[in-house]
């Protein structure tokens, strides 16, 4: 048979329908896109007696849900005839929130308030500018807010997630002065304070290293939140008491953006003294960034199906709309189109190399895949067997698009940094493989040493930095080294993913995980080992909460990014494998996230 990947590995997302103008391409940057010239794999009828001949484990994968068939069948929540109006809907109301905010200018607690409904109603990049200019001018006079908000919990602890969510220094010990002096501990009289003890909640899983006053306030609020939910009459049916239930079930530093999105929008339209306009604005909008992420998988799809990678090596999992969904969770604005074009490609070839290496390859031939890949070797992937000929260029020809475009229209080379994270993921994949086919365990200090790499987050995030907006040559000189917050990032998506996958990819013949390690160092049972590794993520957390002072609007793109994968992670792997096995409640979500608009 003849394998041809000259067109599928180049194909391109087209254009995207911005929202107000937001985040658009034009025609004209579309026409001026040429195809490269391709390398090509013509694979010859060997690479079936290859399969027949040689002994390959087998994932038993289930096959997608999501046909290319079905996919293209989506229809937008509106016509395109129609999208001139609502975006000169979404533009007025844009404008009246804006007057808005200036109206609430000197009233503390209630542009606190405007600015928490804007964020959770997923509408606060329209207002970027706006916002940051008031929490800036909060975190200049800090303490003189502080002392104005006096004893209001709410207002108080609003403050301070706000503030530290945006980037901003702030103190935990904006807290000490609701602690009893004399008793060391938090007041009795805030024990019934539902809506401050769930502001100071959120606020808790903000904590860094040696914040200990935070620590004690999770404590403190889980328990007397709890207390509120189950005591009779202690909370009447209502927002505050949806939001304390959903809360507790998942602290919001922790959640899916959009997804909470979707949630918050249905429990605030039940409020009596929620703002319509906001309302409409935050509906309207979701619906508009619905109908582009719809087209965006419609052209994912066709890319996807042209490729016929899953039709060629049907040994893998197939997940496009999953991979997709992922980059939804990492960077869901609307300008953030050409980072979740090309991550969702390499989330596709992530997952195939994943199971050539756990699954299909042989020792030998990853041996010799890994040496190609960390040589970036196009000349001698002959070599290899034809299923990894086409693997390989998959890879090359994609990100050497990708590179064509950034370097034609920014003037820097992207391509060096997307190769050393493609590199130093086979070197992990080629080690755990060893150990593997070594039947080694390793312990758990060494597993987690290289783990992170494995995972694929920091091709992950060498993919968004290279793919940033406001990306400069300075920016990518930096990226010579890891910045820091890479580290607790990966590691938390690496932690996530073992959670959920462990026991099915142990059944299929896969290196231990990082619970199985600590259970065969420590010699414990695996309730004691899982302890272990979830104290292990809540210092992650820490370390991440420790490093989100941005200090230009690309940074800030590039944390918020490594901020949202360990929640895009805790959304896929909190209730099992909700990646491979994706028929569960992940589809119920791809459903409403991508498929089902906001009803008005």
């Amino acid at each position: 048979m003849s394998v041809s990947l000259s067109s599928a590995a180049s194909a391109t997302f087209g254009s995207r329908a911005g929202i107000g103008g937001s985040g658009s391409r034009s025609a004209a940057a579309i026409k001026r896109r040429r195809r490269l010239p391709r390398i090509q794999c013509h694979a010859a009828e060997e690479s079936q007696s290859l399969s027949s001949t040689t002994s390959r484990r087998s994932g038993n994968y289930q096959p997608s849900i999501w046909t290319h068939d079905r996919i293209q069948s989506l229809t937008l929540s509106h016509a395109a005839a129609d999208e001139e109006d609502h975006a000169e809907e979404i533009k007025l109301l844009k404008y009246q929130t804006s007057k808005l905010m200036e109206e609430k200018k000197g009233r503390v607690e209630e542009q606190l308030q405007l600015i928490d409904h804007l964020q959770q109603l997923g509408v606060a990049y329209h207002f970027k500018d706006e916002i940051k200019d008031t929490l800036r001018g909060f975190h200049a006079s800090f303490e003189d807010v502080s002392l104005q908000l006096r004893d209001n919990l709410h207002a108080s602890a609003l403050l301070f997630r706000l503030l530290r969510e945006n980037g901003f220094s702030v103190s935990e010990d904006i807290f000490k002065k609701f602690k009893d002096e004399k008793a060391g501990q938090f007041e009795d009289r805030l024990q019934s304070q539902a809506e401050g003890l769930l502001s100071l909640y959120e606020a808790s899983y903000l904590e860094k290293d040696g914040e200990e006053l935070l620590h004690e306030a999770r404590e403190f609020t889980t328990k007397h939140l709890k207390n509120l939910l189950e005591e009779e009459g202690s909370l009447k049916p209502g927002l505050i008491r949806e939001q304390v239930a959903h809360a507790l079930e998942l602290p919001l530093n922790w959640r899916f953006q959009r997804l909470h999105t979707k949630w918050f929008i249905g429990a605030w339209q039940r409020d009596p003294a929620m703002d319509p306009a906001l309302l409409g604005l935050a509906k309207l909008d979701f619906n508009a960034l619905q109908n582009i992420y719809k087209r965006e998988l419609k052209e994912a799809s066709r890319w996807w199906t042209d490729l016929g990678l899953p039709q060629k090596l049907p040994f893998f999992r197939d997940r496009l709309t999953e991979n997709y969904l992922w980059t939804v969770g990492w960077a869901f604005e609307p300008d953030s189109w050409a980072f979740r074009e090309l991550q969702t490609k390499i989330n596709c070839f992530i997952t195939l190399i994943d199971d050539v290496y756990d699954v299909y390859g042989t020792l030998d031939e990853l041996e010799l895949f890994t040496d190609i890949m960390e040589r970036w070797d196009v000349n001698s992937i002959d070599k290899l067997p034809e299923y990894m000929k086409i693997c390989f260029l998959a890879v090359f020809n994609t990100v050497n698009d990708a590179g064509y475009e950034v370097i034609r229209d920014k003037g820097v080379d992207i391509i060096p940094y997307l190769k050393r994270a493609w590199a130093e993921l086979c070197k992990m994949y080629m080690r755990e493989a060893r150990w593997y086919h070594a039947g080694y365990t390793p312990t758990l200090d060494e597993y987690l040493d290289g783990a992170w790499i494995s995972i694929s987050g920091a091709l992950i995030l060498s993919t968004a930095y290279c793919m940033g907006n406001d990306l400069t040559k300075d920016d990518l000189d930096k990226f010579s080294t890891y910045p820091a917050v890479m580290h607790p990032s990966c590691m938390l998506l690496r932690l996530h993913d073992d959670f959920g996958t462990s026991t099915d990819e142990l059944a299929r013949g896969d290196v231990q995980k990082a619970v199985q390690c600590c259970m065969h160092e420590r010699k414990v049972p695996e309730a004691v080992a899982r302890e272990h590794i979830m104290q292990v993520m809540e210092a992650k957390w820490r370390l991440l909460n420790g490093n989100r002072v941005a200090t230009s609007s690309f940074e800030e793109y590039f944390l918020n990014v490594a901020i949202n994968i360990p929640r895009s992670a805790q959304f896929f792997y909190g209730q099992g494998d909700g990646y491979g096995k994706s028929d569960g409640e992940t589809k119920k979500q791809v459903i409403s996230l991508l498929i089902e608009p906001v009803q008005f």
